[in-house]
């Protein structure tokens, strides 16, 4: 048996149909366009995961950003106990589960708005042996902490935006 806090072997993957690892998002996905979530999609998640994690954050952020808000990273999107069953998460839909507090303090997507220059936005899929026992007022760093010691898989995805100079 695998304890709960080593990562399994196994090819969790995170794509969307609408950019490719490292590609360009989309304007529709931020706050030039429609300002809605991309389309996600999970294939060979665990049979031992419990429930799902997805957080969208951007490590780009200029540095009056992290003084002005004492962060290091802006987080635009946090949701936990998916159900692992979950295949799809539709343009513009939160996946079932609980949706906590980004940056902003909205519990909803927020799409890329950066305000400098090309900045890397990472979707993070973590599959877990547990639910997390959260309230929506929860955080990214409240997530984080009480996925301690229950990752049994993770993904990435990584698409790319700048915001077009008018």
């Amino acid at each position: 048996m695998t304890p709960s806090n080593i990562i399994t072997e196994v090819n969790m993957k995170l794509t969307s149909p609408v950019f490719t690892e490292g590609g360009k998002i989309p304007s529709k996905y931020t706050c030039d366009g429609e300002n809605i979530n991309p389309a996600l999609t999970i294939t060979d998640v665990p049979v031992e995961a419990t429930s799902l994690v997805l957080i969208m954050d951007d490590p780009d952020i200029p540095d009056f950003v992290k003084q002005k808000n004492n962060i290091e990273v802006w987080d635009h999107w946090i949701v936990w106990n998916i159900p692992p069953s979950t295949k799809n998460i539709p343009e513009g839909k939160n996946p079932l589960g609980v949706v906590g507090r980004n940056s902003r303090g909205n519990n909803t997507y927020g799409g890329p708005c950066p305000p400098d220059r090309e900045h890397r936005y990472f979707f993070k899929l973590y599959a877990l042996d547990t639910e997390l026992k959260l309230t929506e007022s929860s955080t990214k760093v409240d997530v984080e902490a009480a996925m301690e010691g229950h990752l049994v898989a993770e993904a990435k995805l990584m698409g790319r935006y700048e915001r077009v100079k008018k």
